[in-house]
């Protein structure tokens, strides 16, 4: 299927979408015309209002019937299905319970089916080819599974695979589903779910590990990342975990775990892997501890190597909630004070720092050597990233309303990008 389908585009989450990418971008058009996607919601007692889209929420955008389709949840509470060229509804927004704060996941494979979570508390699968609305296939409860540990919530982006998905919850757990995904009689796309395997994302070591503070937060709120046949994907409490899946899909045994690293502090961020499986981890800095202070905030890791796997680090007072991008042998990471480190892939050296209005949340998008970034001033930034050594100049910026905390997708000439003011905006260049 073309186009970008899941967070960051493929399995090691390091596609960031198609060119060309507009030289000197306006709004295209928005959504809503009036008014915001917001909604109230509550979590651990605290009720409030979110507007737009958020810091795990990237659009998917493909090509599907002559159209492109941009695909969306947001903080209305709904699935949104849009045309890409004019912002029109190609089918009505599918409504939820709650907010959704990850982004969607496109089949791969060309059935008409769209993964998303959603706060209500279930993971849903989405058919897209019935006339005149989305109607729901399945969907997967948080509490299907135990023990879990914190929340009913999805904000990861799931992976499908040769007929599996796999998606990390707030629920503390790892989800890994045969699809079992056909046609009807009727040519309408079916699906006959069952959950394979799951495990927590978290053990007895890491929570006395934490000794108290707050050492039962195990989320897992990234997007799981897959390289060869072994899963990555951490946790809240900081708890990078590698699953083997191979055993199970070749009907040979159970996953069998190959990694376990703790860096000491929630870990939200998705776990990016280089093409020599060497994996890139972002973590928070809230809990102060020694572990945390030990391995830094941004840190390579060799998987082959699990009882010793740092190849780096790099220390940020703050701390990081995007996730960060890999081009040109350059890692570029946005953290949470509005600096961002670009970091040579291979020493670790930092090679040049950036300041923006933080907090930066919105992960780095390098698509033709133009690296598109949001701040929370409200601007998406596109800057020269042709010599990505020395610091880039700015190319283009557009303001927009609210923080962009959510990731852009470039795809065919077109940004397409939400922000916490409520609205969703395409971006291209001017009309001659």
């Amino acid at each position: 299927v073309p186009g970008l389908l899941t967070f960051r585009g493929n399995p090691t989450r390091t596609y960031y979408g198609r060119g060309a990418v507009p030289t000197a971008p306006k709004v295209d058009w928005y959504h809503p015309q009036d008014g915001g996607m917001c909604s109230t919601s509550s979590a651990k007692g605290v009720t409030k209002t979110w507007c737009g889209m958020g810091w795990t929420g990237q659009p998917a955008v493909f090509e599907r019937d002559g159209r492109t389709w941009v695909v969306f949840g947001a903080y209305d509470g709904a699935v949104h299905f849009m045309d890409g060229a004019t912002g029109e509804d190609i089918l009505p927004p599918f409504p939820t319970g709650d907010i959704i704060k990850g982004s969607v996941t496109v089949d791969p494979d060309g059935y008409p089916i769209v993964y998303s979570g959603s706060r209500d508390n279930y993971f849903r699968a989405l058919a897209i080819d019935r006339p005149g609305q989305a109607v729901e296939l399945w969907k997967l409860s948080a509490d299907a599974v135990s023990p879990t540990l914190w929340n009913n919530d999805w904000d990861g982006s799931a992976l499908v695979l040769d007929d599996y998905l796999l998606e990390g919850g707030e629920n503390s757990q790892f989800h890994m589903v045969k699809l079992n995904r056909a046609y009807g009689d009727d040519g309408l796309v079916t699906v006959d779910p069952k959950l394979v395997f799951n495990t927590p994302s978290w053990d007895q070591q890491v929570i006395t590990d934490l000794a108290g503070n707050r050492s039962k937060e195990m989320s897992v709120e990234g997007s799981v990342a897959v390289s060869g046949n072994t899963v990555y994907f951490a946790n809240s409490g900081g708890l990078v975990s590698g699953w083997d899946l191979g055993p199970l899909v070749e009907g040979s045994g159970d996953p069998t775990r190959t990694l376990r690293f703790w860096n000491g502090d929630d870990t939200d961020a998705s776990i990016v892997i280089d093409a020599d499986g060497f994996l890139y981890v972002s973590a928070e800095y809230e809990r102060g501890n020694s572990r945390a202070a030990e391995v830094g905030q941004l840190m390579k890791l060799d998987p082959t190597k699990p009882d010793d796997p740092i190849v780096w680090s790099v220390a940020d007072p703050n701390g990081i909630w995007a996730t960060p991008a890999i081009s040109a042998g350059v890692v570029v990471a946005p953290t949470d004070s509005g600096r961002i480190v670009a970091v040579h892939q291979v020493t670790g050296e930092i090679l040049w720092e950036k300041k923006l209005p933080g907090p930066t949340w919105s992960s780095p998008v390098v698509v033709d050597d133009v690296w598109v970034q949001g701040d929370c001033s409200g601007v998406l930034h596109g800057y020269d990233f042709s010599n990505p050594r020395v610091e880039p100049p700015e190319l283009w910026s557009v303001q927009l309303e609210g923080c962009v905390e959510s990731t852009p997708t470039v795809f065919q000439g077109k940004i397409f990008v939400g922000a916490r003011g409520g609205a969703f905006y395409a971006l291209g260049d001017p009309t001659p």
